[in-house]
């Protein structure tokens, strides 16, 4: 018996979620009295995987078909399930990401096993296996007993505090086998560079239709650069064409959860706040005092945004 734990890479580069993922994986192992052994797919050198094993990892498999070196959620979900049966897994770990939504519904049915998505917290228990989750867009919460004998679970990012845990992780070479798993021929891959990726940004700063023109976005960018952040809108400022819709943060966008993020000019529809529920802490400004974004915000200013931004970078430069 083992918990399993697939860690993505992103050019043969682990990032935080990655750790967060094995040390998440290694407290449940200790709950089930039992190994963590983290997957790797993807070309990655040793030194990089010896990472892992800084964060309780038993044992690291790798596995480095050339054929896996794009994204194929057939192929991948087929590998996984493949090293999940060679090692005995009961649980099976997968980030809450574009990547694990896709792969662990196709996992679960593979390998007949109950899927708890979106997960938070470590489980409350393991007898019966009860894992905590928010529900409806955060509005609430709900403990959901999962009953199959493999049990899947994704982990929301930025969800869980992780410490280092060195272990002396033996490192294992697996070969799946891949008859007609592979459907995706990529002929061409062209990847965003000298940006921050909102998904993986610790710090946030977002504006909204409050904003009141795409010329007055000067501000927001300033801050972010500042603070060494991604820059985000809300929905409404995507469909005017102010920013593009690879920013839109909510329900129908990006689902973020960084440490920091910082709201202008955004009312707090609930779609938004579904969005941004899980940031570690929310900032809001807005002239509106009875906006619903207060409601969410750890901190609140009550103020046109285009006074309070200057304010804000010339303090962030002072320091």
């Amino acid at each position: 018996m083992s918990v399993l734990v697939f860690t993505e890479n992103w050019d043969g580069k682990f990032k935080k979620q990655s750790f967060e993922l094995v040390s998440y994986a290694g407290k449940i192992a200790e709950m089930l009295k039992t190994q963590t052994v983290a997957l790797s797919i993807g070309n990655v050198q040793e030194d990089e995987l010896k990472k892992l094993a800084n964060y309780s990892t038993d044992k690291i498999i790798t596995v480095t078909n050339d054929k896996l070196k794009n994204l194929d959620n057939q192929a991948y979900t087929s590998v996984i399930a493949q090293v999940a049966e060679k090692v005995g897994a009961k649980v099976v770990i997968i980030a809450n990401n574009n990547t694990g939504k896709a792969i662990a519904p196709r996992l679960s049915v593979r390998l007949k096993a109950g899927l708890g998505s979106a997960v938070s917290k470590l489980p409350i228990s393991v007898e019966p296996f009860v894992i905590y989750k928010k529900a409806l867009s955060g509005k609430a919460f709900a403990n959901v007993v999962i009953k199959s004998d493999v049990k899947i679970i994704t982990l929301s990012q930025n969800s869980f505090e992780f410490a280092e845990n060195p272990k002396p992780a033996a490192i294992e070479a697996f070969e799946p086998v891949l008859s007609g798993d592979i459907k995706t021929n990529v002929t061409d891959v062209q990847k965003q560079t000298g940006k921050l990726i909102l998904t993986d940004a610790e710090i946030v700063v977002s504006g909204g239709r409050g904003m009141k023109s795409p010329d007055n976005w000067g501000p927001i960018e300033e801050l972010a650069q500042l603070l060494g952040a991604a820059t985000a809108c809300s929905r409404p400022v995507s469909d005017e064409g102010w920013r593009t819709h690879e920013e839109h943060t909510g329900q129908t966008g990006k689902i973020i959860a960084p440490n920091l993020y910082i709201a202008a000019g955004i009312s707090g529809a609930i779609q938004h706040l579904a969005g941004i529920s899980s940031s570690k802490c929310i900032v809001a400004i807005n002239t509106d005092k009875d906006a619903p974004i207060f409601e969410a915000a750890n901190y609140g200013i009550v103020g046109d945004a285009a006074k309070v931004l200057p304010a804000l970078i010339q303090a962030v430069k002072e320091k």
